[in-house]
């Protein structure tokens, strides 16, 4: 990751292209912040509706063949069909729901072609009213009907009672090893998540089975969990590989801003909460200010507040003006941003469908058709699953 000193350095940024970002970029201040500006997209996609009235549908995974798997937080998974048909799938483990808590991620392992293995993220109610981040995976049946020999294979501690800031995004990395971001559960930043003897706040690594990596940077400390990846994030909602790379990218909710893109290596502590570029909801100061020694600082935050939550990486040929872009999906302000990156910097940013979708943002895929997929999350049941292509 770029030092600090030659990232405040990089002030004059090169556009993305035509009328592609406007007047008052690059920003005052600190370069990679990017929430200060009204930008217009050099593309505006076409929008196609595939499905709607879902109840805050959380994630999406494509089939070979192109159909779909996908999450709604109360508890459902769905085989989606390329125009759209749902079915419901059963054997799905049951979750603790209200305010952010229930089923989250989805993602198919690497050799599901061989091995028909799916992996869940979800919150599992627990002993005495808590809950926690469990994954857990199991096998979808061949004719797509059912989840079966379910199998827990990790589970956060602590388990604790709150409904808030569980994280919790999966991606496999290319080694085969899987990456999970566990949240800081909102209630419990002021002790815990600078410690490496809980989950809180982490990225965790293990095993496709839950065991853990004998190279994990913790594994083997006295005091550690052996699980820990990376420490000192709040709520990473979104995780994907760089296949330019092979890296990790997460994006990461701040309070009242502070939002983060981050690159979380191996051992690195990225400071939350004792630095962060946000407030707490009542303007107070959290931490000690946005730079400490020994923590890491982000690739990109946004002050004020995007929410963001889902990412993908583009690579497809449907857009080639958009190839090697990061695509972050966000709440608040109900748009797709996208980032347009040299290496590991942001070069520039552009606001999408923020008018034409008019709805939270909750996850972003790219399809094996090359297309965007997109799940909105907005009141109950008005939830959508949309298809971007060149408009």
């Amino acid at each position: 990751m770029a030092s600090l000193p030659s990232l405040l350095a990089a002030v004059a940024l090169p556009v993305l292209g035509t009328a592609a970002l406007a007047e008052g970029w690059p920003y005052a201040g600190d370069p990679r912040n990017g929430s200060s500006t009204n930008v217009v997209p050099a593309v505006e996609p076409h929008v196609t509706v595939l499905a709607e009235h879902l109840d805050h549908p959380w994630s999406l995974a494509f089939l070979p063949g192109g159909s779909m798997l996908m999450t709604e937080r109360p508890g459902r998974v769905s085989l989606v069909g390329a125009d759209g048909t749902r079915k419901a799938i059963a054997g799905v483990p049951a979750v603790h729901t209200g305010s952010q808590a229930g089923l989250l991620d989805l993602a198919l392992d690497p050799h599901f072609a061989q091995n028909r293995l799916v992996y869940l993220s979800y919150i599992e109610p627990r002993r005495n009213g808590t809950s926690g981040t469990t994954i857990a995976r199991a096998r979808l049946a061949e004719d797509a009907t059912s989840l079966r020999d379910l199998q827990v294979i990790f589970r956060a501690e602590p388990s604790l009672v709150g409904d808030n800031n569980f994280g919790c995004r999966l991606a496999f990395a290319p080694d085969g090893t899987l990456f999970a971001t566990i949240g800081d559960r909102y209630d419990y930043r002021n002790n815990p998540l600078q410690r490496l003897d809980n989950d809180l706040g982490k990225v965790i690594r293990i095993n496709p089975d839950g065991t853990v990596p004998r190279d994990n940077p913790f594994a083997g400390r006295e005091g550690a969990l052996p699980e820990i990846w990376a420490y000192g994030l709040r709520n990473a909602e979104g995780a994907a590989i760089n296949p330019a790379s092979g890296k990790l990218w997460t994006s990461e909710n701040g309070p009242m801003g502070g939002d983060e893109i981050n690159i979380p290596a191996a051992g690195k502590n990225y400071g939350w909460p004792v630095v962060t570029y946000g407030k707490d909801y009542d303007g107070t100061p959290i931490g000690i200010g946005t730079v400490a020694p020994g923590m890491e600082q982000p690739v990109r935050f946004w002050t004020p507040s995007i929410a963001p939550s889902g990412i993908a990486f583009y690579s497809g040929d449907l857009f080639p003006q958009w190839k090697g872009s990061l695509f972050v999906a966000a709440l608040k302000g109900k748009m797709l941003v996208r980032l347009a990156l040299d290496g590991e910097r942001v070069t520039g940013e552009e606001h999408l469908l923020h008018r034409e979708v008019d709805q939270r943002i909750r996850d972003v895929r790219q399809g094996p058709d090359g297309a965007l997929y997109l799940l909105t999350d907005d009141e109950v049941k008005t939830g959508r699953l949309l298809r971007l292509t060149p408009g």
